[in-house]
C-alpha cells in the first residue's frame, strides 16, 4: 500500500511540474501523515541531516574542479594530446573524443560538465572535418557520461552518502566498467565511421606526441593521484575532493590559462550547482526516513520475490524497471529516490551492495542520452545547435551498446566483483 502511496504522489507531483526536491519532500509528508507519525520536527531534523554530511562535502570540490579545468584551458591541452595520438586515423576524432573523454572522466565526476567541455572545443572541429553533425554530437554525448562510471564519480559519491556504501569501494568498482564501455564506444563508432567521408588529421611525429603530453602532463596525472590516494588510504573521498580542486586551481595558474578574476565565476557556478544537489539530497534524506519507516523496501522485496527467488533474474527485473524510470527521470533525483529502496531489497537477496551502485549508476546514466528526458542529448544540442529528434536518430547504436554491457554485468557480474576483490585483498 504504501509503494502505490509514494510512487503515485511523488509522480502525480512531478508531472504537475513541481520541483523535484519539493515533490520527494511532499511525498514523504504524505507518507508519514498516512502512518499517523507526522512530526514537523523530525521533518526538519532529517533535512538538516541529509546536507550535515562530511560525504557529501566530496561534491562541491569536485564540482569545482571541473568548473576550473574548464576555465583555465586545460580541457583544451587534454583534446590536443589525445589528437596527437588517434586524430590521423580514419574517423580520428572520434576516437579523441573518446580518449579525451576517459580522462575528463578522471577529473570532474560530472557527466554534463565533461560533455559541455568536450562538445564545445570537438563538435564544431568534427563538422568541419566533414563529419555528420547528429553523430558527432550524439557520440561526445556518449562519452561525457563515462564520467558517472569511472572515479570521482559524483552518482556514485550520491549513492554511497544514501545508501551507507563504502565511497570508494565504489569508485574502485566503477573502473572496470567505465574502461569497459570506453572500448565498447570505440568499436561501435568504428563500425559507424569506417565508411564515412571525413578528413583525417595530420599524422603527428613522436616529437609533437612528445609536446602535447608535456603541456597536458599534468593534468593527466590528477586522475592517478586520486586513484592512488583512495586506494592506499592517503585520504578519503572528500579529502580526494579537496586534493583535484587545490591541484586543479595550482596548474591552472601555471599554465597562465586562468585568471585569478574568473574565479568569482567559477565559484559562482560552483555554489548554483552544488546547491541543487544538496537541496535534493536533503529531501531525500527524509524521504528515505519516510520509507524505511513505512517498511517500503520490504514490500517490494516480498513482491519481487513472489516473482521469483532467482538474485540474477531479480536483477534483470530491477534493471528494466530502472531503464524505464531513466527515461522519465534525471539521474539525481533517480539516484536518491531508489537507492535508499532498493538497497534492502538487493541485500536480503545477498547481492554485493557495491556491485549493485556500479550497475544501478551504469543503467540511470544511460538514461541521461534517452529520450525525451536525456540531460546530456540536451546539452548536445545546445552546443551544435541541432533538435532533440536528429541526436536521438544518432545515438541509437550506442545506446544499444550501452544496454548490452548492462546486461552483461547482470550476467557475469564477475566483471565488476573479481577485479575488486583483488582491490580489497592488494
Amino acid at each position: 500500500m504504501m509503494v502505490v502511496v509514494f510512487l503515485a504522489v511523488l509522480f502525480s507531483l512531478m508531472l504537475i511540474g513541481m520541483p523535484i526536491a519539493f515533490a520527494m519532500l511532499s511525498s514523504a509528508v504524505v507518507m508519514m501523515w498516512t502512518q499517523d507519525m507526522f512530526n514537523v520536527t523530525t521533518l526538519a531534523e532529517h533535512f538538516i541531516t541529509g546536507a550535515n554530511s562530511f560525504a557529501l562535502m566530496a561534491i562541491p570540490f569536485f564540482i569545482l574542479t571541473g568548473e576550473i579545468m574548464n576555465a583555465g584551458g586545460v580541457s583544451k591541452r587534454i583534446v590536443d594530446f589525445a589528437s596527437s595520438l588517434v586524430g590521423h586515423v580514419k574517423g580520428g576524432l572520434g576516437y579523441v573524443a573518446i580518449v579525451a573523454g576517459v580522462i575528463f572522466a578522471g577529473l570532474s565526476g560530472s557527466a554534463v560538465a565533461d560533455t559541455a567541455a568536450l562538445g564545445s572545443i570537438l563538435i564544431p572541429m568534427m563538422v568541419a572535418q566533414g563529419y555528420e553533425k547528429k553523430r558527432s554530437t550524439a557520440l561526445v554525448a556518449s562519452v561525457g557520461i563515462v564520467g558517472t562510471v569511472i572515479p570521482p564519480s559524483i552518482p556514485l559519491i550520491l549513492y554511497g552518502v544514501v545508501g551507507g556504501v563504502s565511497i570508494t569501494g565504489l569508485f574502485m568498482g566503477g573502473i572496470v566498467p567505465g574502461i569497459i564501455m570506453a572500448i565498447g564506444m570505440t568499436f561501435t563508432w568504428w563500425l559507424v565511421a569506417r565508411k564515412a567521408d571525413t578528413k583525417r588529421l595530420e599524422r603527428a611525429n613522436w616529437q609533437a606526441r612528445l609536446h602535447t603530453f608535456k603541456r597536458a602532463f599534468w593534468a593527466l596525472l590528477l586522475p592517478l593521484i586520486i586513484i592512488v590516494g583512495l586506494r592506499g588510504g592517503v585520504f578519503t573521498p572528500t579529502e580526494a575532493g579537496v586534493v583535484a580542486a587545490v591541484y586543479a586551481l595550482l596548474i591552472s595558474l601555471c599554465y597562465r590559462e586562468i585568471r585569478l578574476t574568473q574565479l568569482f565565476d567559477v565559484l559562482t557556478n560552483t555554489a548554483k550547482t552544488t546547491a541543487i544537489v544538496m537541496l535534493i539530497a536533503s529531501a531525500a534524506i527524509v524521504t528515505a526516513y519516510a520509507i524505511t519507516v513505512a517498511q517500503v523496501p520490504s514490500q517490494i522485496a516480498a513482491g519481487l520475490t513472489s516473482i521469483t527467488d532467482s538474485p540474477t533474474l531479480m536483477l534483470l527485473i530491477i534493471m528494466v524497471i530502472l531503464l524505464l524510470f531513466g527515461c522519465v527521470m534525471d539521474m539525481t533525483p533517480a539516484v536518491l529516490i531508489f537507492a535508499p529502496v532498493l538497497i534492502p531489497v538487493v541485500e536480503q537477496l545477498g547481492i554485493d551492495p557495491i556491485y549493485f551502485g556500479v550497475v544501478m549508476i551504469i543503467n540511470l546514466s544511460i538514461g541521461l542520452i534517452t529520450p525525451p528526458v536525456g540531460t546530456v542529448l540536451y546539452v548536445g544540442c545546445s552546443i551544435s545547435r541541432i533538435s532533440i529528434i536528429d541526436i536521438s536518430r544518432g545515438i541509437w547504436p550506442i545506446l544499444l551498446m550501452y544496454v548490452a554491457i548492462l546486461f552483461a554485468l547482470i550476467l557475469f557480474p564477475e566483471i565488476v566483483t573479481y577485479p575488486l576483490s583483488i582491490l580489497h585483498n592488494g
